[in-house]
């Protein structure tokens, strides 16, 4: 009998000992979340863009015949263009900088032939202009949200333009313009995957005015402003190693 009451009583002491042992051992936590991987805009790239733009151009003549002197006519153009480009850019927290270069074919062009037909050409001579090719120097900066960037870009533009004036007396004055300018602008991009970008682009060019002071034909010396917006199109094929974690 006293045996039982000796047992009893120490599986009495156990079990109430159990729950304040309980009470110290931790608590079992689940594991931390990995952080989903962020894309990472760093690193060289290349690629290639189409699309097509529209050329504002004012021609003016401060020396025009009696009567018709320091006219101004206005008259647009239209067209494609493509080219390729090159750049590297630098990502730091969900801000991205970095520089482009491109070179571009066009076939951007117009003439001011309906208003000669339409009858308010002061003179008898047609001028049509054209942005044939060209290529720019640009910084680039935006936004990223992951795999999609918004950015902005600007800086220094070259075209060739072509520039033909036809008169019916003395025949066709036709030469090329070398001209620097500027350009700005903006776009989306989207990593479709870690190595291939998708964008859409807008981009201003002005190129400023050029003096014809002595045209071949004997016609009257004349300038033109011309500037462009062109909306394009890309793929590209960024170089580097998958993408990386950002916790």
């Amino acid at each position: 009998m006293k045996h039982v009451f000796i047992t009893t009583a120490a599986l009495g002491a156990l079990l109430l000992a159990s729950p304040a042992r309980s009470a110290d051992l931790p608590l079992y936590t689940k594991a931390p979340a990995i952080a989903a991987p962020a894309y990472d805009w760093s690193g060289f790239y290349v690629g290639v863009f189409g699309g097509g733009g529209y050329g504002n151009h004012n021609l003016n003549n401060a020396l025009g015949p009696a009567g018709f002197a320091n006219y101004t006519i206005n008259y647009s153009s239209t067209g494609g263009i493509a080219g390729g480009e090159i750049g590297y850019n630098v990502q730091s927290g969900s801000i991205v900088v970095g520089v482009e270069a491109d070179g571009f074919w066009s076939g951007i062009k117009g003439s001011d032939v309906d208003q000669f037909n339409a009858g308010t050409l002061p003179i008898g001579s047609v001028d049509a202009t054209s942005l044939r090719d060209g290529f720019t120097l640009r910084a680039r900066g935006g936004i990223a949200v992951d795999r999609l960037l918004l950015f902005f870009t600007g800086g220094w533009a070259y075209g060739e333009l072509q520039h033909t004036n036809t008169d019916p007396v003395f025949g066709v004055d036709q030469f090329n313009a070398n001209r620097s300018g500027l350009t700005a602008g903006g776009g989306i991009a989207y990593a479709i995957t870690n190595n291939l970008i998708g964008k859409f682009e807008y981009r201003y060019y002005d190129f400023g005015r050029y003096e014809r002071a002595a045209p071949l034909n004997g016609q009257i010396p004349y300038s033109v402003d011309s500037t462009f917006s062109v909306v394009t199109v890309g793929l590209d094929y960024k170089f580097g190693g998958p993408v990386v974690a950002k916790y």
